[in-house]
């Protein structure tokens, strides 16, 4: 299935596969940027204390557009999903805890969208709703400093904090450039 162009936006490796990837196997997700004036729709998973933007793996079946609007739809209940604008690719290596494979090589397709006033119902899966994660709307800011306290404090952060504060981040240096 053929990939959308996008710019790559940075790439993080975990020192744990730094120095030998091992069976590294390839991984599709999105990310999806939906902002209402100083707000942004967020999921909040509370075993990690941090924010996250909505999204989740492409099925292989998929393309990154289908498999981004099927996550937007499931973990927020967003409907009307519509006018699809690429931010980038953030790539990341990461240790794989399954026998087949040492190293995950994850592409997230992020994009920003418009999606319609209200959230339907939201569609998790069981881990998803044993790590307590909500959608909610939330200052940019806000969460900005928040998954900063968390990354600072917890043991249990690690790459996909990083990640959502990258983008975060990004997301707000291009709305003040944007401004």
């Amino acid at each position: 299935m053929k990939e959308p162009e996008m710019q790559l936006l940075r790439t993080a490796i975990h020192p744990d596969v730094a120095d030998n990837m091992g069976r590294c196997f390839t991984r599709r997700s999105t990310r999806a940027i939906v902002l209402r004036g100083d707000s942004i729709l967020l999921l909040y998973t509370a075993r990690y204390d941090d924010y996250s933007l909505p999204g989740g793996g492409v099925d292989d079946h998929e393309t990154v557009e289908v498999g981004f609007c099927r996550e937007l739809a499931e973990e927020t209940g967003a409907t009307g999903i519509c006018n699809l604008v690429p931010l980038g690719i953030y790539e990341e290596y990461r240790p794989w805890y399954r026998p087949e494979h040492d190293t995950v090589h994850m592409l997230s397709y992020c994009y920003y969208c418009d999606i319609d006033e209200e959230l339907g119902q939201t569609r998790f899966e069981d881990y998803e709703k044993k790590n307590g994660m909500k959608p909610v709307w939330l200052p940019l800011d806000e969460a900005i400093a928040h998954n900063e306290r968390t990354l600072a404090q917890s043991d249990k952060a690690g790459l996909s904090v990083e990640r959502e504060l990258f983008l975060l981040k990004l997301i707000k240096a291009q709305r003040i450039k944007a401004a």
